[in-house]
């Protein structure tokens, strides 16, 4: 009973947090500083990058650069149309409903908290955190941080380890799919962004992110995986796919978001038995101290 009366007060206080954050962030949005870390000062990119010529300028670290996929570009279009604040609205309430389906009403809260800079900022971390979650039971949501982030793909050293080539084949064909299709309407644009991921190679560290690059980052990234692959622990592939981005701000560390959903049985069975405890304890409180009272 306590477990679901606490579920039911986590649940209102997190979606009043919900509420406010995309209440304050949509009137925070307008004027629009650059560097100013302002509301969807990493979304901004995606709002505002020219369809013709999304990649110039583009260089990692750069203010409002944009850096993903044509197809990413092509599937924010309709989002894209939208004035900025109300990009800003949609696109936070979104990424709230994401992070609720990975918590659940017990531990978004908490959780909506060590995320924070990353939802204010809007960058897709969380995305990416459910993109490994789902990829489990459907392999071709691998295509997302292929198409995105490129080095989280790396996750599908999962797939290799265990021998799953269905679910490797399912995951790179979706990705080879994907880029088919677009290209048919920007044939341009994948080759800029190919040489954009190539010129990119050495931006693995910026002013303000973790001073580890990439090149040392990888090979512990894939024995991470590989380790998580052969001992069935799905929580540690997060950590693998972390080590593996193209460049670990502070904020990417909402990527560990993953390990909580894939764990949330566990800590939300854990919750429950620390609050029977609680509750054995204070009846026997209660109990003792009411036969301890004199009756007239």
């Amino acid at each position: 009973m306590r477990s679901t009366y606490l579920r039911r007060v986590m649940a209102v206080w997190g979606l009043l947090a919900a509420v406010l954050l995309v209440t304050v962030m949509a009137a925070l949005a307008n004027p629009f500083e650059p560097d100013s870390f302002g509301p969807g000062h990493d979304a901004r990119a995606y709002w505002a990058a020219p369809l013709d010529e999304p990649y110039e300028p583009g260089s990692v670290g750069r203010e409002s650069a944009y850096l993903y996929s044509p197809a990413f570009l092509i599937a924010a279009s309709p989002l894209r149309a939208l004035p900025w604040p109300i990009f800003v609205a949609v696109w936070t309430a979104g990424l709230l409903a994401v992070l609720f389906w990975l918590t659940r009403p017990l531990l978004f809260l908490p959780v909506l908290v060590f995320a924070l800079p990353e939802i204010w900022g809007g960058n897709i971390t969380i995305l990416l955190a459910a993109a490994i979650v789902l990829g489990f039971s459907r392999s071709f949501a691998w295509a997302f941080p292929l198409l995105t982030k490129v080095t989280p793909g790396l996750g599908l050293v999962w797939f290799g380890v265990r021998r799953e080539w269905r679910e490797l084949g399912i995951a790179l064909g979706a990705t080879l799919a994907i880029i088919a299709v677009t290209a048919t309407f920007l044939p341009g644009l994948w080759g800029d962004w190919f040489g954009l991921l190539s010129s990119s190679t050495g931006s693995s560290t910026v002013p303000g992110s973790v001073p580890i690059p990439l090149v040392l980052r990888l090979p512990v990234a894939v024995t991470v995986i590989a380790f998580a692959a052969m001992k069935g622990q799905r929580w540690l592939l997060p950590v693998g796919v972390l080590l593996a981005m193209p460049v670990i701000w502070w904020g990417s560390l909402a990527i560990l978001i993953a390990c909580v959903a894939l764990k949330r049985d566990e800590i939300e069975e854990r919750i429950e038995t620390f609050l029977a405890m609680l509750e054995t304890r204070y009846a026997r409180r209660f109990s003792a101290e009411g036969a301890a009272t004199p009756t007239s």
